[in-house]
């Protein structure tokens, strides 16, 4: 090959150097853009048949890729739909084209970051395109995932699907002390009633009331109670449900409910391991929340005045949408103006085995490649994948300083090829002298 083979190394040279300077270029453009993963050129040499006693240069070829494995710094901002991975993996989201395709049918893109934003339609996209997609959940909050293996049961996430909401009340719990003087013998037999505030299907605010009625014995103490329950919704003269309750007066279990000492009377059921009474209200079911024998509450009879001290309850009342966060565990949340939080969306994190083999496409996102392997879908957290934080973006895994410093070796490093070219070219010259 002679002086042939170290012109075309030359050239190749060139052509590397200048491959090398364009990812250079290209990550120094991009250094203040989020969710940018820097560009990378890797040279490779290559090598010719050689003969005894002669060499042939081969010259040398690159190859280029996304450092998509890189982690970038996480900045924060003021936006709740700022959303981010810290740590591995990459948010599921879809063009403009894909949005009104069917499930099977949308373009999935990958993107570490995104500004998202709702549009006209509720939908959370990124002023380049790109639309947030996750699992919508159930009513209840929970999510069913139709595959991990498969992008077909996402779809772009819409908030305004979630306009209004309320929570029907399911649990009570009965934090009250009963005075144990009124169950004695000469007792004035006082009757306390409790009215508690609970919320119907419709986010409606209704009143239940429970009333504490002593079992006064001849002589001694009974320490039982009739209590009873009436729904204001329905016939507030009629109870809904009643039971008797006995308690326990010895050293070990004294104040708390005695075994076997919750006898229902009419309209309830009682889970002796849960603790808790199951009654029928108009708009449904509510446990009631009473303590299991011995365990020293939240029902109790001691020598104390009548005391409501603690009663909580779930649910909540009508509310407006206000707006939407996502918490480190990928669950996207509608928090409402009466402060109640829904689960709406649960936001995976897709995994692939070589996240450098997928395939950069515009506005920082990714496609799937043969190089970089299936796609995984991981709830956030878990496995090998980051968490999701809201209110933050991806910084550009660009290092100014370190491009900069790239960019002068690769300028000396095409000057140097270009005068392996000049040389060989003043050779060649020399060569065609000798004729003359």
């Amino acid at each position: 090959m002679g002086l042939a083979s170290s012109l075309n190394a030359g050239v190749m040279g060139l052509n590397v150097n200048a491959t090398k300077l364009n990812t250079i270029s290209d990550n120094i453009a991009n250094s203040e853009t989020f969710g940018y993963k820097r560009a990378d050129a890797q040279f490779s040499s290559m090598v010719l048949d050689q003969s005894a006693g002669t060499y042939t240069a081969g010259g040398v070829r690159s190859a280029t890729f996304k450092d998509v494995a890189a982690q970038g710094a996480l900045l924060g901002t003021n936006n709740s739909t700022d959303i981010s991975v810290s740590g591995g993996g990459l948010l599921p989201v879809t063009s403009v084209q894909g949005v009104n395709n069917a499930s099977g049918d949308r373009p999935l893109l990958l993107t570490p970051t995104g500004s998202f934003a709702t549009d006209q339609d509720g939908l959370l996209r990124t002023l380049s395109g790109l639309y947030l997609m996750g699992w919508p959940a159930n009513p209840d909050g929970t999510v069913s995932v139709p595959g991990r293996d498969s992008p077909a049961g996402l779809e772009p996430v819409n908030v305004l699907r979630n306009q209004f909401a309320a929570a029907p009340t399911s649990n009570i719990s009965l934090g009250v002390n009963v005075p144990s003087t009124e169950t004695r013998a000469g007792a004035a037999g006082a009757t306390f009633d409790l009215p508690i505030a609970y919320f119907d299907n419709l986010g409606a605010s209704q009143t239940l009331t429970v009333t504490f009625e002593p079992s006064i014995p001849p002589t001694g103490s009974s320490n039982t109670w009739r209590v009873s329950f009436f729904d204001q919704a329905g016939d507030p003269t009629t109870a809904v449900a009643q039971v008797d309750i006995t308690f326990d007066d010895s050293q070990t279990n004294g104040g708390s409910i005695a075994t076997g000492g919750v006898v229902p009377v009419a309209g309830t059921t009682y889970d002796v391991d849960e603790g808790t009474l199951t009654i029928n209200v108009a708009s449904g079911p509510i446990d009631i929340e009473i303590g299991s024998p011995g365990d020293g509450g939240p029902l109790t009879q001691l020598a104390a005045t009548y005391s409501p001290v603690g009663i909580t309850k779930d649910g909540a009342p009508i509310g407006s949408f206000d707006r939407v966060e996502i918490d480190d565990n990928g669950r996207l949340q509608a928090i409402f103006d009466n402060g109640f939080r829904r689960t709406i969306y649960q936001i995976p994190i897709a995994n692939v085995p070589n996240p450098n083999g997928l395939t950069a496409v515009d506005n920082q996102a990714f496609e799937l490649s043969q190089d970089s392997g299936a796609v995984f879908f991981w709830d956030a957290g878990t496995g090998p994948v980051g968490t999701t934080v809201g209110f933050s973006l991806v910084e550009s895994t660009t290092d100014i300083a370190a491009e900069l410093t790239q960019l002068i070796e690769t300028q000396r490093a095409y000057s140097t090829n270009a005068k392996v070219v000049q040389t060989v070219d003043e050779m060649l010259q020399e060569t065609t002298n000798i004729k003359r």
